[in-house]
Protein backbone atom coordinates (compact mmCIF):
# COMPACT_ATOMS: atom_id res chain seq x y z
CA UNK A 1 0.00 0.00 0.00
CA UNK A 2 1.40 3.15 -0.63
CA UNK A 3 1.75 6.44 1.22
CA UNK A 4 -0.76 8.27 0.28
CA UNK A 5 -3.25 5.51 0.21
CA UNK A 6 -2.37 4.74 3.68
CA UNK A 7 -2.88 8.21 4.97
CA UNK A 8 -6.12 8.11 2.67
CA UNK A 9 -7.31 5.03 5.01
CA UNK A 10 -6.21 6.93 8.36
CA UNK A 11 -8.74 9.70 7.47
CA UNK A 12 -11.23 7.49 6.10
CA UNK A 13 -11.43 5.58 9.30
CA UNK A 14 -10.88 8.40 11.47
CA UNK A 15 -14.14 9.81 9.72
CA UNK A 16 -16.23 6.25 9.91
CA UNK A 17 -15.53 6.33 13.67
CA UNK A 18 -17.71 9.50 14.25
CA UNK A 19 -20.72 7.57 12.97
CA UNK A 20 -20.97 5.21 15.86
CA UNK A 21 -22.33 8.82 18.11
CA UNK A 22 -25.40 9.08 15.20
CA UNK A 23 -26.75 6.02 16.35
CA UNK A 24 -29.28 4.90 18.80
CA UNK A 25 -28.43 3.10 21.61
CA UNK A 26 -32.10 1.79 23.32
CA UNK A 27 -32.43 -0.95 20.59
CA UNK A 28 -32.94 -3.83 23.08
CA UNK A 29 -37.12 -2.93 22.64
CA UNK A 30 -37.34 -2.49 18.64
CA UNK A 31 -39.22 -5.50 17.03
CA UNK A 32 -38.49 -7.67 14.24
CA UNK A 33 -40.83 -5.27 11.66
CA UNK A 34 -37.75 -2.94 12.26
CA UNK A 35 -35.55 -5.28 10.34
CA UNK A 36 -37.91 -5.94 7.68
CA UNK A 37 -37.63 -1.91 7.40
CA UNK A 38 -33.96 -1.78 7.37
CA UNK A 39 -33.85 -4.60 4.53
CA UNK A 40 -36.23 -2.80 2.56
CA UNK A 41 -33.47 0.03 2.35
CA UNK A 42 -30.63 -2.34 1.68
CA UNK A 43 -32.55 -3.44 -1.29
CA UNK A 44 -32.32 -0.03 -2.33
CA UNK A 45 -28.36 0.20 -1.56
CA UNK A 46 -27.79 -2.91 -3.13
CA UNK A 47 -29.52 -2.40 -6.23
CA UNK A 48 -27.91 1.16 -6.86
CA UNK A 49 -24.45 0.05 -5.87
CA UNK A 50 -24.59 -2.91 -8.60
CA UNK A 51 -26.44 -0.37 -11.40
CA UNK A 52 -23.46 1.88 -10.57
CA UNK A 53 -20.75 -0.46 -11.17
CA UNK A 54 -22.29 -1.86 -14.47
CA UNK A 55 -22.71 2.07 -15.77
CA UNK A 56 -19.32 2.78 -15.23
CA UNK A 57 -17.71 -0.53 -16.83
CA UNK A 58 -17.99 1.15 -20.81
CA UNK A 59 -15.88 4.63 -19.60
CA UNK A 60 -13.22 2.78 -17.64
CA UNK A 61 -10.47 2.09 -19.80
CA UNK A 62 -8.20 0.48 -17.59
CA UNK A 63 -9.10 -3.40 -17.87
CA UNK A 64 -8.20 -4.52 -14.95
CA UNK A 65 -10.88 -1.96 -12.98
CA UNK A 66 -12.86 -2.51 -15.75
CA UNK A 67 -13.45 -6.69 -15.14
CA UNK A 68 -13.34 -5.71 -11.11
CA UNK A 69 -16.47 -3.71 -11.73
CA UNK A 70 -18.11 -6.58 -13.38
CA UNK A 71 -17.40 -8.33 -10.46
CA UNK A 72 -18.91 -6.45 -7.75
CA UNK A 73 -21.94 -5.25 -10.24
CA UNK A 74 -22.50 -9.41 -9.75
CA UNK A 75 -21.95 -9.34 -5.66
CA UNK A 76 -24.32 -6.62 -5.15
CA UNK A 77 -26.92 -8.26 -7.41
CA UNK A 78 -26.25 -11.72 -5.64
CA UNK A 79 -26.33 -9.15 -2.33
CA UNK A 80 -30.14 -8.22 -2.95
CA UNK A 81 -30.78 -11.17 -3.97
CA UNK A 82 -29.94 -12.60 -0.47
CA UNK A 83 -31.49 -9.81 1.10
CA UNK A 84 -34.50 -10.58 -0.71
CA UNK A 85 -35.08 -14.01 0.07
CA UNK A 86 -34.47 -13.09 3.80
CA UNK A 87 -37.41 -10.85 3.77
CA UNK A 88 -39.33 -13.33 2.09
CA UNK A 89 -38.65 -16.20 4.97
CA UNK A 90 -39.40 -13.28 7.11
CA UNK A 91 -43.22 -13.05 5.68
CA UNK A 92 -42.47 -9.83 4.25
CA UNK A 93 -44.97 -8.99 0.74
CA UNK A 94 -42.48 -7.95 -1.93
CA UNK A 95 -44.68 -8.03 -4.44
CA UNK A 96 -44.76 -4.45 -6.50
CA UNK A 97 -41.94 -3.36 -4.20
CA UNK A 98 -39.59 -1.21 -6.38
CA UNK A 99 -36.72 -0.02 -4.06
CA UNK A 100 -36.06 2.73 -6.34
CA UNK A 101 -39.84 4.09 -7.50
CA UNK A 102 -39.15 6.97 -5.97
CA UNK A 103 -35.95 8.01 -7.63
CA UNK A 104 -32.20 7.01 -7.12
CA UNK A 105 -30.23 8.44 -3.81
CA UNK A 106 -28.21 11.32 -3.20
CA UNK A 107 -25.00 9.18 -2.55
CA UNK A 108 -25.93 7.27 -6.05
CA UNK A 109 -26.31 10.96 -7.69
CA UNK A 110 -22.91 11.86 -6.28
CA UNK A 111 -21.08 8.95 -7.20
CA UNK A 112 -22.27 8.73 -10.49
CA UNK A 113 -21.38 12.43 -11.56
CA UNK A 114 -17.04 11.12 -10.89
CA UNK A 115 -15.71 11.02 -14.43
CA UNK A 116 -12.22 9.64 -13.76
CA UNK A 117 -11.12 5.71 -12.14
CA UNK A 118 -9.38 7.69 -9.51
CA UNK A 119 -12.54 9.72 -8.24
CA UNK A 120 -14.55 6.67 -8.86
CA UNK A 121 -13.15 4.27 -7.08
CA UNK A 122 -11.62 6.74 -4.74
CA UNK A 123 -15.60 7.32 -3.67
CA UNK A 124 -17.19 4.32 -3.98
CA UNK A 125 -14.65 1.76 -4.17
CA UNK A 126 -12.31 3.11 -1.32
CA UNK A 127 -14.97 5.24 0.93
CA UNK A 128 -18.41 4.11 -0.05
CA UNK A 129 -17.50 0.27 0.74
CA UNK A 130 -15.60 1.42 3.95
CA UNK A 131 -18.19 2.97 4.73
CA UNK A 132 -20.79 -0.25 4.00
CA UNK A 133 -18.26 -2.36 6.36
CA UNK A 134 -18.78 0.21 8.96
CA UNK A 135 -22.86 0.35 8.28
CA UNK A 136 -23.20 -3.40 8.00
CA UNK A 137 -21.17 -3.96 11.53
CA UNK A 138 -23.81 -1.52 13.01
CA UNK A 139 -26.71 -3.64 11.19
CA UNK A 140 -25.26 -6.65 12.59
CA UNK A 141 -25.07 -5.88 16.17
CA UNK A 142 -28.87 -4.14 15.65
CA UNK A 143 -29.63 -7.61 14.93
CA UNK A 144 -28.06 -9.19 17.25
CA UNK A 145 -29.85 -7.11 20.13
CA UNK A 146 -33.48 -7.84 18.94
CA UNK A 147 -32.38 -11.50 18.38
CA UNK A 148 -32.35 -11.92 14.72
CA UNK A 149 -29.02 -14.94 14.55
CA UNK A 150 -29.86 -15.38 10.88
CA UNK A 151 -29.87 -12.32 9.31
CA UNK A 152 -26.77 -11.51 11.45
CA UNK A 153 -24.75 -14.04 10.08
CA UNK A 154 -26.25 -13.62 6.58
CA UNK A 155 -24.24 -10.40 6.83
CA UNK A 156 -21.44 -11.33 8.33
CA UNK A 157 -20.81 -14.79 6.45
CA UNK A 158 -22.32 -13.39 2.99
CA UNK A 159 -21.75 -10.13 2.49
CA UNK A 160 -19.23 -8.81 4.63
CA UNK A 161 -16.27 -10.79 3.27
CA UNK A 162 -17.26 -9.19 -0.22
CA UNK A 163 -17.36 -5.74 0.39
CA UNK A 164 -13.70 -6.35 2.38
CA UNK A 165 -12.81 -7.38 -1.33
CA UNK A 166 -13.89 -3.95 -2.51
CA UNK A 167 -12.18 -1.68 -0.59
CA UNK A 168 -9.31 -3.94 -0.99
CA UNK A 169 -9.84 -3.14 -4.35
CA UNK A 170 -10.50 0.48 -3.76
CA UNK A 171 -6.79 0.51 -2.32
CA UNK A 172 -4.78 -1.12 -5.02
CA UNK A 173 -6.24 0.85 -7.25
CA UNK A 174 -6.11 4.10 -5.85
CA UNK A 175 -1.44 3.13 -5.66
CA UNK A 176 -1.31 2.04 -8.71
CA UNK A 177 -3.19 5.17 -10.56
CA UNK A 178 -3.44 7.93 -8.31
CA UNK A 179 0.29 8.67 -8.67
CA UNK A 180 0.58 12.15 -9.41
CA UNK A 181 -0.31 15.20 -7.22
CA UNK A 182 -3.53 15.97 -9.65
CA UNK A 183 -4.80 12.64 -9.45
CA UNK A 184 -4.35 12.15 -5.58
CA UNK A 185 -6.33 15.20 -4.83
CA UNK A 186 -8.68 14.22 -7.13
CA UNK A 187 -9.36 10.73 -5.20
CA UNK A 188 -8.70 12.80 -2.25
CA UNK A 189 -11.68 15.36 -2.58
CA UNK A 190 -14.03 11.94 -4.16
CA UNK A 191 -13.26 10.22 -0.82
CA UNK A 192 -14.10 13.35 1.23
CA UNK A 193 -17.46 14.54 -0.48
CA UNK A 194 -18.50 10.93 -0.06
CA UNK A 195 -17.94 11.17 3.49
CA UNK A 196 -19.18 14.63 4.19
CA UNK A 197 -22.64 13.03 2.67
CA UNK A 198 -22.96 9.88 4.79
CA UNK A 199 -22.91 11.92 7.71
CA UNK A 200 -25.59 14.11 6.51
CA UNK A 201 -27.72 10.58 5.32
CA UNK A 202 -27.13 9.66 8.64
CA UNK A 203 -28.31 12.38 10.68
CA UNK A 204 -31.34 12.87 8.42
CA UNK A 205 -32.13 8.96 8.93
CA UNK A 206 -31.67 9.31 12.43
CA UNK A 207 -33.37 12.47 12.80
CA UNK A 208 -36.40 12.23 10.43
CA UNK A 209 -37.00 8.46 9.60
CA UNK A 210 -36.18 7.46 13.20
CA UNK A 211 -34.04 4.94 11.97
CA UNK A 212 -30.03 4.13 13.04
CA UNK A 213 -28.26 0.93 12.53
CA UNK A 214 -29.44 1.00 9.01
CA UNK A 215 -27.00 -1.93 7.02
CA UNK A 216 -24.97 -0.13 3.83
CA UNK A 217 -24.53 -1.74 0.31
Amino acid sequence: MSEFVQELETYVFSRLSSLDLLKDTDIQTTDRSEIVRRLKMALKNELEASELAAVWMPTTPEIEVKLALARQAGDEAKHYKLIEKRLANMGADLSGFNPVAEGYGPMFQLLSGFKTTVERIGAAQFAREALALKKNQQFIDFCEAVGDRETADMYREQIQPDEEWHVNLGRKVLAKYATTAELQAQARKAVESVLELAVKIQNKQLKEMKVSHAPGC
